[in-house]
C-alpha cells in the first residue's frame, strides 16, 4: 500500500542555488570525527568555513584531528556560540549527548544539524523550541562524502523530509545494501566452499566482482548492467534471481519496512546503545574470524592497487 503523507515530487537543488557567503561569517561545529565528522569536517574547511570539530579530550579523535589540521575543542566548549552545530556521533548516543551537553551549551536561535534523521524522527531528540532544526543526508558513507568532495563534482541536492530520509534510509540499509547484499555474499561464499571449491575462487566469485557489476548498475542502470555482461550471465541473472528473491523474500521486505515505520526497529537500536552495544561487539567479533575475511585479507593484499587509494584508513579516519 502507498504510504500517506509522503512526497511524490523531487525538487532537486544544485551548486547555482547555494550561496556559501551566508556561512561564510558564522562559526560551525562539527560534534564527531568518525566517517561522517571527518568529512563534513574537512569539506566545510577546504570551502573555507570557520569549523571546529567537537570531540572527548585527547581521545583518539581529537588527535586524529588535530594532526589533520582541523581546530578542535571539548565537545560542550565546540557547542558554546555556534552558530550551526552538526551531530555527527553514532545514532544511538546522540539523545543523550543533547540532553547531557548540547541542550545547555547551544546559544538562542543556533541550528542543529544531522546526517541522518533517526533522532529527531523518533523523537529521541526534542530540540528546544528557539533551536533550528536541518538534515543533510549523504546517500553514502562518510569516506564516500569526502572522496567525492575531493574528486568529483556536485551531482544535486534532493529536498526530502525526516520521516522520507530515515525510513527510507534505514529500510535501504538493511534489506539491499548493508543486511541484504552482506548476507548474500556470505550465504554464496559458504555455499561454493562447502561444495569444495577453492575459497579463493569462491571470494573472487561472490565479494570481489561485485564492485565491477555495481559500477555498471551505477553508471547506466541494470539495463546497462545487462548489455554489457554476457548472455550466459544475463539468462542466469532473470532465470535464477526471482527464486533467490522471491514472494517470500518481498513479504519479510515489507514487514521489517512496517517495523520502521511503527517505531519498533527505533525501540530495539536504542535498547541496543544502552546495552553498550552488546550485539554489534559480538557481531563484529565473529566477522573477523570467519574464512570469508581471512581469504579476502589475505587476497586484497597481493592487490597493490587497492591499497593506494583506500576510502577507509582506520589510522586518519
Amino acid at each position: 500500500m502507498p504510504c500517506p503523507n509522503l512526497k511524490v515530487t523531487m525538487k532537486i537543488y544544485y551548486d547555482k542555488d547555494a550561496n556559501l557567503k551566508l556561512l561564510k561569517k558564522r562559526k560551525i561545529t562539527v560534534i564527531g570525527y568518525g566517517s561522517q565528522g571527518h568529512a563534513h569536517a574537512h569539506n566545510l574547511h577546504d570551502s573555507g568555513m570557520d569549523v571546529t570539530v567537537g570531540v572527548n579530550k585527547n581521545g583518539a579523535s581529537w588527535k586524529k584531528a588535530k594532526k589533520a589540521g582541523l581546530k578542535v575543542a571539548d565537545i560542550a566548549a565546540a557547542a558554546q556560540g555556534a552558530d550551526l552545530v552538526m551531530v555527527l556521533i553514532p545514532d544511538e548516543h546522540q539523545g543523550d549527548l543533547y540532553r547531557d551537553v548540547l541542550a545547555a551549551n547551544l546559544k538562542k536561535g543556533a541550528t542543529l544539524a544531522f546526517a541522518h534523521g533517526f533522532n529527531i524522527h523518533f523523537h529521541q531528540i526534542e530540540p528546544r523550541a528557539d533551536i533550528d532544526v536541518v538534515m543533510i543526508a549523504p546517500k553514502g558513507p562518510g569516506h564516500l562524502v569526502r572522496s567525492t568532495y575531493v574528486g568529483g563534482g556536485r551531482a544535486g541536492v534532493i529536498a526530502t523530509t525526516f520521516r522520507e530520509e530515515t525510513e527510507t534510509d534505514l529500510f535501504g540499509e538493511q534489506v539491499v545494501l548493508c543486511g541484504g547484499l552482506v548476507e548474500l555474499v556470505q550465504a554464496g561464499f559458504e555455499t561454493l566452499t562447502e561444495a569444495g571449491y577453492a575459497p579463493e575462487m569462491a571470494y573472487f566469485e561472490c565479494l570481489h566482482e561485485l564492485k565491477l557489476i555495481v559500477d555498471l548498475m551505477y553508471e547506466g542502470g541494470i539495463a546497462d548492467m545487462y548489455y554489457s555482461i554476457s548472455n550466459t550471465a544475463e539468462y542466469g541473472a532473470i532465470a535464477r534471481g526471482p527464486q533467490i528473491i522471491d514472494a517470500k523474500t518481498r513479504q519479510r521486505m515489507r514487514v521489517i519496512l512496517e517495523k520502521i515505520r511503527n517505531g519498533e526497529f527505533a525501540k530495539e537500536f536504542v535498547f541496543e546503545g544502552k546495552c553498550n552495544g552488546a550485539m554489534l561487539k559480538r557481531s563484529r567479533s565473529r566477522l573477523r574470524d570467519t574464512e570469508l575475511e581471512k581469504v579476502g585479507g589475505k587476497l586484497r593484499s597481493m592487490m597493490p592497487w587497492i591499497a593506494k587509494q583506500k576510502l577507509v584508513d582506520r589510522g586518519k579516519n
